[in-house]
């Protein structure tokens, strides 16, 4: 299930990471940014909620083949990572996450102590 829902982000960002959002004479890549935040969301909450790295990894193999496979130039010529700043980001930012996030050491829980009363406080 993970490398669907990895599949899945990888495509909607893969589409989306182009957008952007014009403010003045600047142009703010809010596609790029906004993908990459989800990547970084879905991989981090799988690691926490879950716990198994194998689930995140399966989910940062969804991520990234599908960048990869999109990536190629189809039969008609068109590509949807052009060459440029954001295509680059867009193909090196989520592995760099992933390996973070899979890599990141498992911390170890705080004891838990016992709450004060009401009475006692």
């Amino acid at each position: 299930m993970g490398f669907v829902v990895g599949a899945v982000f990888g495509a909607v960002g893969t589409v989306q990471h182009q957008t952007t959002l014009a403010l003045g004479s600047f142009s703010f890549p809010l596609g790029l940014i906004l993908s990459l935040v989800g990547v970084l969301a879905l991989l981090i909450g799988l690691r926490l909620l879950i716990g198994d790295r194998l689930v995140v990894l399966l989910a940062a193999v969804g991520v990234v083949g599908v960048i990869a496979l999109l990536s190629v130039q189809s039969p008609g010529g068109s590509v949807l990572i052009p060459q440029g700043l954001a295509g680059l980001v867009w193909t090196i930012g989520p592995v760099l996450i992933a390996t973070v996030v899979v890599a990141w050491p498992r911390l170890p829980e705080r004891p838990r102590t016992p709450s004060a009363t009401m009475g006692e406080a």
